[in-house]
This record gives C-alpha cells, sequence and structure tokens, in this order.
C-alpha cells in the first residue's frame, strides 16, 4: 500500500475505530481541563462569543456545547459523502453573528463526481432555520482521492472568510491558478471575490478567489487578533509538517518543496518563487509525529495565561498527540500538552481558555490556567556565540508564588551572587569557549526548577553592524500612510553584507505590549508597509522596525 503522510495516514486508520474515553492530557503545572464528550468523527469547531461550541462532526452533524452538555439535537444536519477525509470539514461564526446568527460551513457534496462546498446557515438559537442553506461556493471537482480536502474557515480581521483547500492528492493542483485546490481562498462574507484579492487581475481561467498556493493539505490555520497574521499549517508527506506565514499571492512550494527542503530531500529548496515555512518540524519522537492538524494564537481580549504565553501560536500533531508552543519573537517552540488522543483542531476564546478537539475521544477539552505555587521554568536560557571582548547575557523565565529566588550556575557550581532572572559577563574570553550555564529556580514550594544549560560560544571574529538608513527615528506617521525602510550591514572581516545577510521585522507597540506586524523577512536591503487605519488615537501607539544582520562567522547584530 502507498504511504499517504500526514492527515491521510492517520485520518483513515480513525475512522475504523469507535470514539475511546476522554483522558486527560499531561500539561503544564498550574493548568487544569475539562472535557465535554459524545462526539463522533470530530473534525472541526468554533467557540462563540456567548461561551457554547458549534462542532463538526464527519458524518455531516454540526453539534453545539452549551453549558458544557452537549445538546442532543443537531444545529443542523447534512447529506455528505464522508470517504476516507470528505465530510462536514469546517465551520466559523460570522463577525457579527450576536446579531445576523450566520453560521458557514464547508461540507463535501456526494456525487460523480463529489465537490467540496462552502455554504451559510441561518440559525434560530440553537438550531439553523430550515431551508434557510446559502450556497456561496461551489469548488472543483474531486477525483477519485479521498484525501487532501483541507476545509478549514475563519474570518478575518478585514471581515473577509479564508477557506483552506487541500490539493485532493494531485499536488499539480497546488501549482496553478486555473482550480481552487492546494489554495487559501478569501471572499467576501456573501461569497463574492474582494476587488483586491492578489489575482483578480489575472484573465481567466485564472481563479480570483485565491488568496495563496502551494499548499499540499492546510488541514487547519489561525488569524492573530489585533494584527490580522495568518499562520496556515499544511500537513506534509513523509518528512515535514510546516507552519507557513501567510501573505497575500505567495506560492508556499508545494509539491516542489516540502518544508525548507527540496520534496524528498535535505536540499535546501532556495526557490525564489516559493516561500519558506515559518517554522517546521520532522516526523521524529515518540509516538512519531505525521501531521499538523490545529492550531491557534493566544491573543484572547482577556489573557488568563502567564505572561511569556501571550502572543505564542499553539499547533497540534494528530500522531504525535501534542500541543506546542512557538515564540514568534525566537521561534523557540515548547511543549505543553502531550497524551492527546488524535488533536485535530485548537481555539482559544476571547476570556484566554484554550480548547482542544481530540478526535480519538470524540470530546472537546477546554484548558484553563488555575496557578501553580511552585516554580517552573517558561524560558530557557538561550546558547549563544559572542565575540571576545563583549558582554554576554543569560536570561532565564519562571512562574509560580512569589517571591521567586534564583541561582545561576557555570558548569553544574553555583556562581557567587548570581541570583536574578539574567546573569551577565562583562566581557568574554577565548578561556570562556565551552561554559555551560544554567539558572535554579526556587521558593517556598518544593520542587526547585531547574533551566536547561545554555552554552557560551567564544570566537575572536568581531560581530558585524546594522544600519537603519530610513526612515529616522522618531517619524512620525498616520492611517494609511506607507512606510519604507531601508538599511545595510557591515562586517570587519568582509565588509559590506549582501542582501541575504539582512533580515527586517516590524512590531506593533500598543500600550505596555507589542504586536508582530510585519514577519521577519529576510534577503532585501529596502522593504515597505501600509500602517493600518485603526482609529487609534493614544500617543503609545506606535511601530518599531527591526534591522538584524548576520556575517560569514554567524555572527549577529540587530538595530
Amino acid at each position: 500500500m502507498k504511504k499517504l503522510r500526514g492527515f491521510a495516514a492517520a485520518f483513515f486508520v480513525a475512522l475504523g475505530l469507535s470514539a475511546a474515553p476522554a483522558s486527560s492530557a499531561t500539561l503544564p503545572a498550574g493548568f487544569t481541563e475539562v472535557s465535554y464528550t459524545g462526539l463522533s468523527s470530530p473534525t472541526a469547531m468554533a467557540v462563540a462569543s456567548d461561551g457554547r461550541i458549534f462542532v463538526c462532526q464527519q458524518g455531516g452533524k454540526l453539534r453545539v456545547i452549551k453549558n458544557g452538555v452537549l445538546l442532543s439535537a443537531a444545529f443542523v444536519t447534512l447529506t455528505v459523502d464522508q470517504t476516507g477525509e470528505r465530510g462536514l470539514l469546517g465551520v466559523a461564526l460570522d463577525p457579527n453573528y450576536v446579531s445576523n446568527q450566520f453560521v458557514y460551513l464547508y461540507y463535501t457534496v456526494p456525487g460523480s463526481p463529489a465537490h467540496n462546498r462552502l455554504s451559510r446557515f441561518t440559525g434560530n438559537g440553537d438550531v439553523a432555520v430550515a431551508g434557510s442553506e446559502v450556497i456561496l461556493l461551489e469548488l472543483n471537482n474531486l477525483s477519485s482521492a479521498t484525501n487532501h480536502n483541507g476545509g478549514a474557515l475563519h474570518f478575518g480581521l478585514d471581515g473577509k472568510i479564508y477557506i483552506a483547500v487541500g490539493e485532493n492528492a494531485n499536488p499539480s493542483n497546488a501549482q496553478t491558478l486555473n482550480n481552487l485546490l492546494g489554495k487559501i481562498l478569501r471572499l467576501n462574507s456573501d461569497g463574492s471575490i474582494p476587488d483586491d484579492n492578489p489575482f483578480v487581475g489575472n484573465p481567466p481561467p485564472a481563479r480570483h478567489e485565491i488568496w495563496t498556493l502551494g499548499h499540499r493539505n492546510p488541514f487547519s490555520f489561525g488569524i492573530q487578533p489585533f494584527t490580522g497574521r495568518i499562520f496556515v499549517n499544511d500537513v506534509g508527506q513523509n518528512t515535514w509538517e510546516e507552519i507557513d506565514d501567510e501573505i497575500a499571492g505567495l506560492n508556499y512550494g508545494w509539491p516542489t518543496c516540502e518544508g525548507p527542503f527540496l520534496q524528498g530531500t535535505s536540499t535546501p529548496c532556495n526557490n525564489p518563487l516559493y516561500t519558506d515555512p515559518f517554522t517546521y518540524y520532522g516526523h521524529t519522537g515518540s509516538p512519531t509525529p505525521c501531521a499538523v492538524t490545529g492550531g491557534d494564537f493566544y491573543n484572547p481580549q482577556v489573557p488568563q495565561f502567564p505572561a511569556d504565553y501571550v502572543g505564542n501560536y499553539f499547533f497540534a500533531d494528530y500522531c504525535g498527540n501534542f500541543i506546542k508552543r512557538i515564540n514568534l519573537d525566537t521561534q523557540v517552540v515548547t511543549a505543553f500538552a502531550t497524551g492527546i488522543n488524535a488533536p485535530v483542531d485548537i481555539d482559544v476564546d476571547d476570556y484566554g481558555n484554550l480548547y482542544y478537539l481530540a478526535r480519538g475521544s470524540g470530546a472537546v477539552y477546554k484548558v484553563t490556567y488555575t496557578g501553580s505555587n511552585a516554580p517552573v521554568i517558561t524560558q530557557d536560557p538561550l546558547s549563544q556565540l559572542i565575540s571576545t571582548g563583549f558582554p554576554v547575557t543569560f536570561t532565564v523565565a519562571a512562574s509560580g508564588a512569589a517571591p521567586l529566588s534564583y541561582q545561576w550556575q557555570k558548569n553544574s557550581a553555583d556562581i557567587s551572587g548570581a541570583n536574578l532572572p539574567s546573569y551577565t559577563l562583562a566581557s568574554v574570553v577565548l578561556g570562556d569557549d565551552g561554559d555551560q550555564y544554567r539558572c535554579i529556580v526556587s521558593n517556598a514550594f518544593p520542587p526547585a526548577a531547574t533551566s536547561a544549560q545554555a552554552i557560551l560560544n567564544v570566537t575572536t571574529n568581531q560581530p558585524p553592524t546594522a544600519t537603519i538608513s530610513t526612515p529616522p527615528p522618531g517619524t512620525t506617521y498616520k492611517g494609511g500612510d506607507t512606510v519604507v525602510y531601508s538599511g545595510s550591514g557591515f562586517d570587519p572581516e568582509t565588509g559590506a553584507l549582501p542582501a541575504s545577510a539582512l533580515t527586517w521585522w516590524v512590531n506593533f507597540h500598543h500600550d505596555n505590549h507589542i504586536h508582530p506586524f510585519v514577519p521577519p523577512t529576510s534577503g532585501s536591503t529596502t522593504g515597505s508597509f501600509m500602517i493600518p487605519v485603526l482609529g487609534e488615537t493614544s500617543p503609545t501607539v506606535w511601530y518599531r522596525i527591526h534591522l538584524l544582520v548576520v556575517d560569514p562567522f554567524g555572527l549577529t547584530n540587530e538595530t
């Protein structure tokens, strides 16, 4: 039998299983969860502002969990083709759901051939109004392959609905504009095509619904509140799972590339036509990961998780049975939950709760933070490469009952007086090369928490310098303005650095916190971004442009 990787590999196996009893995941200290059980082959969910949870069952029923109870009557029951990975696969609630009660569904219409459809339904309380279906989009006919349908739906901050569509196990679909398969689509809420979609100017048969292309099976994705940033979880084939930072009109490389590599090899893709994933991971570990199948940003209106979780992106793997989170600034990935029975979706509500949908357990789980007395390391110190004569600082972050005590160690021996969350060496020497630093955090509640070791690497090469030429510091702006930035890098040993050594990103600063605005972008000495019209008048709203340069020796500098 041909080996089908990603959601296809695990999904058809799971179809032959009855739902297992719901069992708790292993969560970090201070977190707890409750489960809502009784679902049959769930595929996706959406959490309403009133706390109700709408859950798709593959067989065609949209179920509602209300006040912790799975209602017996389905919101709507559709006739679907549920062969393989087909069926009722996606749900989204209109941004104005409270007033219009619109629910959007993505499902497979039976037929010879079958096809996927996007429809809108109108609710009346906990059920849909009979006959209220409005068909918004009929997708291309499907081949005999029943896998790679995608199906996730979300509304962006622009009020448009984004639709993830798999390539139906036909890789060439992902690279043509002449069909909707292997793409992320973008529509107005009434199903019409926005005038600013990136391919609107292409003549037929190009499809103007397309937002991005080059996807294999984008089974799930998340949209970040406040910024509108979109991360798409694209299920890989044999080697890599990838999370793509979506930008209109870009091509994410499938089937030429899987992860950042040429498909089926360890050779970097390095093709200017394609965009590498924001992050990726391989099929290694126990249990072995196989499909990235859920994701959402932790940016609720009312955060309840510890501060270092805010702004992180949570993602799940179907076979790895885990949820992990990634810090968008550092791109450091941290384990969050294990022991989940086939997770397929993640959602964060306005009040800071995280929900995950476990297909293997037939249950939705609600994760809350209750606090922890014992200390827990939330960010390990990072290994660093530093030039002789320069300072180096190692930093640890921890949660737990105050007050927290810190003790830094060098090569597992206590450093006298090193009792703060950060430890700094004022000037490194070659003799420091290879030293290992860690921190032990304790409080009145045992056990103490010990961070991972960070290695100090020392070199005689000197670091490069980064210079931002434009705009000058203190430049003012208004909504709708386009900001053009430019800069350069210089290395003392090799001279002027090429554009490939420069990486730009922009953060939006709002009150006392930040939101990523322009994602890290490499390979250019200049770029631009448009200031959105937010109606924000606070003088504490501003943007910071960052430039990172990397020299041939791996040394970096940032301005």
